[in-house]
């Protein structure tokens, strides 16, 4: 596990800024609609603006600054201007900013207009599972401490936890040793370490845990075609308890 140096961390700090501000506008930006074109370009303008670049532009060929997710597109799902959002959908918008070399990384699930009963109660179990991931956390407990306490919450409240895709250190690297798996035994992974960075995400289906992978190359969305959340982020672990440096300063939880 790479621990960070007090000069890394404040500029993951900055990234994550930048990330969480952006995912702010990306709130007000998500009604009916609008295309996730028009919501992508407008995120690149302000991360751009704001003085860091969108990372995930030409990752690995990735062709958007954004990964935007509709529905039963699990994660990155790719900007187009013939995705209109529609009334009832749910959207998840994930935004890595890179600052100075290092990144900061956040996903978060919007409704879009007045949605079903269902999907509100996957897009709040889903964020609970990120809280109840970190909740009892300390450095020296194993990764596995908060895997285990993800897919408990998420099978407890009926739904599944996706198995391919996982969480991941982050720093200079927008994905960095060590996987943080979504599901698993307390006992799992490796132990935390002072001034870790972790980008924590859990990936939430309605239905089951099949997986497909789209003809792009790049979505991948429920195999049974039920709604999927996703709700991320980057997470500083310190001798004093857990920093949440992506989250929005008026969210709840920031007073838990």
């Amino acid at each position: 596990m790479i621990q960070k140096t007090p000069a890394e961390i404040v500029l993951i700090k900055k990234a994550s800024e930048i990330t969480r501000d952006a995912l702010v506008l990306a709130k007000t930006l998500v009604k009916p609609g609008v295309s996730t074109f028009d919501i992508d370009k407008a995120l690149e303008k302000f991360i751009i603006e704001s003085g860091g670049s969108p990372a995930c532009l030409g990752y690995e060929g990735y062709p958007a600054a954004t990964c935007i997710s509709v529905n039963d597109v699990v994660v990155h799902g790719i900007p187009s201007r013939d995705k209109i959002l529609q009334e009832g959908d749910i959207v998840s918008i994930d935004i890595v900013v890179r600052y100075k070399g290092y990144h900061g990384d956040a996903t978060r699930t919007y409704p879009v207009g007045e949605i079903s009963q269902e999907k509100e109660k996957l897009m709040r179990v889903t964020k609970e599972c990120f809280f109840k991931g970190i909740e009892n956390v300390r450095i020296g407990d194993r990764i596995g401490k908060i895997s285990h306490a993800i897919q408990t919450h998420a099978e407890k409240n009926g739904f599944s936890v996706v198995r391919e895709l996982c969480g991941h250190g982050i720093g200079r690297k927008m994905h960095e040793a060590p996987s943080v798996m979504n599901f698993g035994k307390e006992t799992d992974g490796v132990a935390i370490a002072e001034n870790a960075v972790l980008a924590i995400e859990p990936m939430i289906n309605a239905g089951k845990k099949e997986i497909w992978l789209l003809d792009d190359g790049w979505g991948v969305v429920t195999r049974d075609g039920k709604p999927s959340a996703h709700y991320e982020n980057t997470v500083l672990f310190t001798k004093t308890g857990v920093e949440v440096l992506t989250l929005e300063k008026d969210d709840e939880y920031r007073s838990r």
